[in-house]
């Protein structure tokens, strides 16, 4: 049995530590896993450090003091052992003593068994707001002059995650070709001098996270064997923000983004490229959607593995139509679920806020239109349904008939009332149309059935 063993610093960086040990008292042979314990020891907490506004210079010169500390007491105290360390995973600033922390983690890696390693590299200036542009710039080379002193440690690696950073445009190449055994990155505002773009390569990367980067010429994901999991969010670029060269293995693909008005309208076939997915999640933040329709044609290579599409925050204003081309598309297609929401705890409603920052001040779906399914199209694969932020109104009537007429398997509908914000306490409003009384939702069947004998369930989960 796996028994982890945690020590942490401070709430700001801390070292992780999880070994794998058999205690003396576990008997041989099969029923060993069951019978072996499980325990766990931490120092401190161990978190992200999401919250660094109101952090000093000194606060982060103690943390990584303190990490370090903890670090070389735990690690280099540590005697030579048969059992692996599974986990190694520290949370450093960049600065002074993220050197030292890089050398003890690699001479750990040159006498230990180490399996999963990662660091998570923060800056001293949280978020985009409180960083200049010098400043993610001095970041970059921090960073640059921390891999360079600690290559066995960068070498070793298998997640790492970058913040608020801009590097020189050899450095990320070259970055990845340090980071062998990378098989997890996250990169948050980061970027590349010279607005240029960004190009990955690698042998063994399987998760990809790219949020709120600025590679003004977008990212090519050129060569990634291995890769499963892609996210993006986020992007500037008035061009495709990202394509997929060669990643045969890729899986699922999520992307979000608030899309303004100089956002050109993606192609899903142009920018996955010869990939075949089979989850998709897109996300529109309530605002311009951001997604052309395409014929099955087109999306014959990239959807024909497709099995569950998931449609998040689609603007109230929008129609719905226009998401049904994925039906058309996505032919062993099994759930589709559509989230219809204008978040207005983060969407700006001020006129001269929205023009400022470049909203779109045309339709949110212009640009979206799509001449619907042919009269004869059917679906033999489809099962599930579901709709977030249902309303009792004569669009979503439409769009769930549309459904039912040509996905012949269908089993059921689920309409769910608008989510709930639990984080902000903020509660469904009191003008929702989504039906609450039996009666209600008897009238809603009918609506939907329209007389017809269709032998589907509709539901109201709330």
């Amino acid at each position: 049995a796996t028994c982890p063993m945690t020590f942490c610093s401070t709430s700001l960086t801390g070292l992780e530590l999880s070994t794998s040990q058999e205690p003396a008292s576990c008997p041989k042979g099969g029923g060993r896993s069951l019978l072996c314990s499980q325990k766990s020891t931490s120092f401190g907490s161990f978190k992200l450090g999401k919250d660094r506004s109101n952090a000093t210079s000194d606060d982060v010169v103690r943390a990584n003091s303190t990490t370090l500390e903890i670090t070389r007491r735990m690690l280099e105290n540590r005697p030579p052992s048969q059992y692996t360390i599974d986990l190694l995973s520290v949370q450093l600033f960049l600065g002074d003593d993220a050197i030292s922390i890089g050398q003890t983690v690699a001479n750990t890696m040159a006498t230990q068994k180490v399996g999963s390693s990662e660091f998570t590299i923060l800056t001293d200036k949280d978020g985009r707001k409180g960083c200049t542009y010098d400043d993610l710039v001095a970041y970059g080379r921090q960073l640059r002059s921390f891999v360079d002193a600690c290559p066995v440690a960068f070498g070793g690696l298998t997640r790492l995650k970058l913040e608020h950073l801009t590097l020189a445009q050899p450095d990320f190449p070259e970055i990845f070709g340090i980071c062998k055994r990378l098989e997890f990155l996250h990169l948050f505002n980061c970027d590349v001098e010279i607005s240029s773009s960004l190009q990955v390569e690698h042998p063994q990367l399987s998760q990809l996270e790219i949020i709120n980067c600025r590679f003004e010429g977008g990212v090519d994901l050129k060569w990634l064997p291995k890769l499963a999991l892609l996210t993006f969010k986020g992007w500037l670029s008035q061009e495709d923000p990202f394509c997929v060269g060669h990643a045969p293995l890729l899986e699922s693909v999520s992307i979000s983004n608030i899309g303004l008005s100089y956002h050109k309208m993606l192609k899903l076939s142009e920018i996955l490229g010869k990939a075949t997915i089979s989850d998709l999640h897109l996300n529109f933040r309530s605002e311009k959607i951001w997604v052309k329709p395409e014929g099955p044609k087109q999306l014959r290579q990239v959807f024909h593995s497709l099995k569950v599409v998931t449609l998040d925050h689609i603007s109230e204003e929008c129609d719905l139509a226009w998401t049904l081309f994925i039906l058309q598309g996505a032919p062993f297609l099994k759930e589709l679920c559509i989230q219809v929401w204008d978040n207005v705890r983060e969407m700006i409603r001020d006129e001269e806020e929205r023009k400022k920052h470049a909203f779109s001040e045309e339709k949110k779906d212009k640009g979206a239109e799509w001449e619907g399914l042919a009269s004869d199209f059917k679906h033999h694969n489809l099962t599930v349904l579901r709709i977030y932020g249902f309303q009792a109104e004569c669009k979503f009537f439409e769009f769930i008939r549309s459904v039912m007429e040509a996905a012949v398997d269908l089993e059921g509908i689920y309409l769910h009332n608008r989510v709930l914000c639990k984080t902000r306490n903020f509660m469904v409003p009191s003008s929702s149309k989504y039906p609450r009384t039996y009666k209600q939702k008897m009238s809603v069947r009918n609506k939907i059935y329209k007389g017809n004998c269709w032998m589907v369930g509709i539901h109201f989960p709330g």
